[in-house]
């Protein structure tokens, strides 16, 4: 039993001494030793060799071991072997003599079966055969300074261990591997491996690249760089290095080839071609008819790679599908165009057959009241308070009860004091929209007092002149007449239909004269307009119903109209016939007109004294159930308010009486309906723009001007900045100067629709066109010469003023990212300026937005030193992808940071500089512009959302 137990522990013993062999330098096991790598020995494969030649295997001697380390200082290699370990051979003749120096004249070996020593050559080149050692000098600055004795890497490359002499005495590893192992000092400091390598060659050039993944280092502990120097100690650096790992040489020279160690944390210490290598010299024993069999079987690049990568052809992608939208967006557009106008419907009749626009159409109201809603706070201290007689306790009452009616071919004047209600009233017959609540009837009659078969149009003066002031008469009458009439009639009849319109209005002379500003018209000019409405009103041809709210007429201008509606504080005091009648009607109530006195004076007399006798109730709701005022607006064309102002065009519902509830209600669909296809409404649109940027070029060359000084300003402070840390640090605050730049001043966006909304919701109320349609044409006219073409002035001049990387595509990459930004901040800013209808508050908010970009855009702090429950910010933050993508585009280009810190020099990647000191990743550039384009996509949709709901005219 006792025998049993001995030979049980004996096997244990054995057992564990085997599991726990290890060899260093990736050496195989081979039972209770290592077989090493070329250049190595030892138990463990961890002492470099001392002299003799790669064929001698185990049998070579060792370096002396010092202080724990194999250490080659004082070695010296055989002639005909050269660096580091003496593994490199340097001519035919040295593989020969050591080949037959093992093996002897007429030696073979296992793998190797054949060879003869005669045929064995000694390839100096980058391409391998077999199996190739390589020796380099490491040329770091960074490093030098840290580690300033010589630093030695052998590279031992491997494609088909089995074709080379090597492989019976020294262990090569498996088919397309890597080793390398780096000295400095003469002692081995680490050692890594990879494998899946692929190599490619050049052309002609002796030029090649040597690709493989999986990348594995050992730092050796206690080394020089691997902790006996605790503050420099680069051990979980090295220990890191993993992925992909390329070894590209150029050709070699007399001096040697140069090389990069490429990985990617070394190329982020060191810039994009990792670490650098001098000096470097190859060696590979080979038999000649290897070096035959694998000239047909190497990877050559017969040519530079034209493939672009994927954030490119992402790129182009989705520019590719925005031209192609654009142009099927056309074609359909052309296509619906030419239908519509092929159509042959005329539409001039304004939804009516010519014999009813001969027959007329007749308004009457009925009932009407209108109600303005009143602030809480104030409706609750009249509560408590005596109230006017013209309020309500839920608001106050602006219309009680008004009724009324206008024949085709009369005009009637409402007559009233500021506040009487006159406005609220027309407003209503009209359809404008309300923000108050309205109830009672409107009807559009004919002569037999039958309802209008079709909805009639109505044309709206307004109190507001909302007009171009850059075109002519002639251009806003024909702007109005292609987009208010159908598709269908022709360029011809609708410029024939504007020379009728000025020449019964008497402006024919003024065809061509530009609009400009008007801020009223005098008694003369009203007196001219009133003639004109007159005319028009009774045409005997097509009789029109006129209606029109005046100020202090003259006894002349009251003498036109042929009804009068007089109103005080909300009701009616008279309503019926013009000339004399009212005055018969307020003399048989005891309030005669005095002699030679304006009859108009004293209507407005008596409204604005409200006589007890004429004003005998107080303000009730008469049982009537108030209603809101519809936002939608329907087609007519016959009503106008004189108040010496420009006449406008607006879409107004049809009313029709109700059922006695008294509500105002339509009898047609609340939809918003246009004459034009989107195609002629963009299209029309952009010819009005155009005109107004021809004839209004102050904006455009003011951005222009602005931005060529401010690039000329900022390329001047950053004028050829230095690659230095400071130098480095310049460079990213003159990309933040641009975004910021650019931020700020796409608030001209801002004011720009503020000041063009109010014609805006004009046009929109007269339905001349879709609020995409108008979208679209800001987008072209205000994006493109206020926006682009400013931003590349400026970054133009600035980018090669600063000495920015000179290479072309990431110019134009840095462009890319600015007009996207640009794009942006425009779009929040209209978005801004759609939601918000006090321009101040718009501004304010996107002052505050500019400042909380630039906060968190990674310039003044560094985006990982955040709070975390701030972090989250950064990512709503459009500067700071744009401050991060053109960062990543500039370091990418391989730029090295050349500084001295207290007497040390420093060569490092800008890459590493911008992780640490602003936390941007280098691999997000294309990331960024997808989040760009995001940006654009979402303020797009909010801005096309907040135009068609909030932009709206509300009286």
């Amino acid at each position: 039993m006792s025998v049993l137990r001995l030979a049980g522990f004996i096997f244990l013993f054995i057992g564990a001494s085997l599991a726990q062999t290890t060899c260093e330098n990736h050496g195989a096991v081979n039972g209770s030793t290592c077989a090493c790598p070329p250049g190595f020995g030892g138990e463990s494969c961890s002492i470099p060799t001392c002299g003799g030649t790669s064929f001698q295997g185990s049998s070579r001697p060792l370096s002396p071991v010092i202080n724990g380390f194999g250490n080659s200082t004082g070695c010296s290699c055989s002639d005909g072997w050269i660096g580091e370990g003496c593994n490199v051979c340097s001519s035919s003749n040295a593989c020969q003599s050591a080949w037959a120096a093992v093996f002897g004249q007429q030696g073979a070996t296992s793998g190797t079966t054949g060879l003869i020593p005669n045929a064995l050559e000694c390839r100096t080149g980058v391409q391998v055969y077999s199996s190739s050692e390589m020796s380099c000098r490491v040329v770091n600055p960074t490093l030098q300074a840290l580690y300033p004795k010589q630093a030695t890497l052998n590279i031992l490359r491997t494609i088909d261990p089995s074709k080379s002499p090597l492989n019976s005495v020294s262990y090569l590893g498996d088919a397309n591997t890597v080793r390398a192992q780096l000295f400095y000092d003469g002692v081995e400091q680490f050692y890594c491996q990879a494998n899946s390598c692929v190599q490619q060659t050049g052309p002609s050039d002796g030029s090649g690249s040597y690709t493989c993944q999986n990348l594995q280092c050992v730092c050796r502990r206690g080394t020089s760089f691997c902790g006996a120097v605790p503050a420099t100690d680069l051990t979980a650096t090295i220990n890191s290095l993993s992925g992909e790992l390329a070894i590209d040489c150029q050709a070699p020279t007399e001096s040697g080839a140069t090389c990069a160690f490429k990985q990617g944390v070394l190329k982020s210490l060191f810039g994009a071609n990792g670490l650098a290598l001098s000096n470097c010299y190859f060696g590979e024993c080979v038999s000649q008819s290897v070096i035959d069999s694998s000239s047909n079987s190497t990877t050559t690049a017969t040519e530079e790679s034209n493939h672009l990568d994927g954030g490119v052809i992402a790129g182009l992608a989705v520019v590719g599908a925005f031209v192609l939208a654009a142009v099927l967006g056309i074609i359909l557009g052309l296509y619906q165009q030419r239908k519509a106008r092929a159509s042959g419907k005329s539409g001039l009749g304004g939804g009516l057959t010519d014999a009813e626009r001969k027959r007329g159409v007749g308004i009457r109201w009925k009932n009407v009241s209108y109600t303005i809603p009143i602030p809480r706070s104030r409706r609750t201290r009249q509560r408590n308070a005596a109230e006017k007689d013209d309020q309500l306790e839920d608001g106050k009452l602006i219309l009680d009860n008004i009724s009324g009616e206008v024949q085709p071919g009369k005009m009637m004047a409402i007559l009233g004091p500021s506040g009487a209600g006159k406005t609220s009233l027309i407003e209503l017959i009209g359809g404008k929209n309300k923000s108050g609540r309205a109830s009672g009837s409107i009807s559009f009659i004919t002569p037999d007092e039958s309802l209008a078969p079709k909805r009639p149009r109505v044309g709206f003066v307004d109190q507001v002149d909302i007009l171009p002031a850059t075109l002519t008469v002639r251009e806003v009458l024909l702007f109005s007449a292609r987009l208010r009439l159908p598709e269908s009639v022709s360029e011809a009849d609708k410029a024939a239909r504007v020379f009728e319109v000025m020449n019964q209005l008497g402006i024919a002379d003024l065809a061509d004269t530009r609009i400009g500003s008007t801020q009223g018209l005098d008694s003369v000019s009203a007196l001219k307009v009133a003639t004109v409405l007159k005319q028009l009103a009774s045409d005997p041809d097509y009789p029109t119903a006129v209606i029109a709210s005046i100020h202090q007429p003259s006894s002349q201008l009251y003498q036109t109209f042929d009804d009068i509606l007089v109103l005080a504080a909300g009701r009616t005091l008279y309503s019926g016939g013009g000339g004399h009648h009212p005055a018969d009607y307020f003399a048989s109530k005891g309030f005669p007109c005095p002699p030679m006195y304006n009859l108009a004076d004293h209507l407005l007399d008596l409204a604005s004294s409200r006589p007890p006798t004429l004003d005998g109730s107080a303000p009730t709701r008469q049982g009537s159930t108030l209603a809101p005022v519809s936002e939608k607006h329907q087609n007519v064309e016959g009503t106008a308010n004189v108040n010496g102002h420009v006449a406008e065009t607006t879409r107004l519902p049809n009313w029709i009486s109700g059922t006695g509830s008294g509500h105002l209600a339509s009898s047609h669909p609340d939809s918003e309906q246009y004459e034009t296809t989107f195609f002629t409404m963009v299209q029309t649109l952009c010819g009005r723009e155009l005109m107004n940027l021809k004839r209004d070029k102050s904006l455009f060359i003011t951005h222009f001007a602005a931005a060529a000084v401010l690039g000329v300003f900022c390329g001047g402070m950053y004028f050829n900045t230095k690659v230095t840390i400071s130098g480095f640090q310049s460079r990213v605050g003159c990309l933040f100067f641009l975004g910021s730049l650019i931020s700020f001043s796409s608030l001209s966006a801002l004011y720009n629709l503020v000041e063009i909304k109010p014609l805006f919701l004009r046009e929109r109320a007269g339905s001349y066109y879709s609020p995409s349609a108008w979208l679209l044409s800001r987008f072209i006219f205000d994006l493109i010469p206020l926006r682009i073409i400013p931003t590349i002035v400026v970054a133009t001049i600035t980018y090669w003023m600063a000495g920015l990387s000179p290479d072309a595509a990431r110019f134009f990459k840095f462009l890319l990212i600015l007009v996207l930004f640009a794009l942006a901040m425009a779009l929040f800013n209209f978005l801004l300026a759609s939601v918000f209808r006090n321009g101040g508050i718009a501004i304010l908010l996107s002052a505050l937005f500019n400042l909380y970009t630039m906060t968190f855009a990674g310039f003044f702090v560094n985006l990982n030193d955040i709070p975390p429950v701030l972090r989250w910010l950064q990512w709503l933050c459009p500067l700071k992808y744009c401050l991060e993508a053109l960062s990543v585009n500039e370091v990418g280009s391989g730029l090295m940071i050349e500084d001295t810190l207290q007497g040390v020099p420093v060569n490092v990647s800008a890459q590493l500089i911008m992780e640490l000191l602003f936390g941007f990743g280098a691999n997000n550039y294309y990331r960024d512009v997808l989040v760009l384009f995001a940006f654009i996509a979402g303020f797009a949709v909010m801005l096309i959302i907040s135009v068609w709901l909030l932009l709206r005219e509300r009286r």
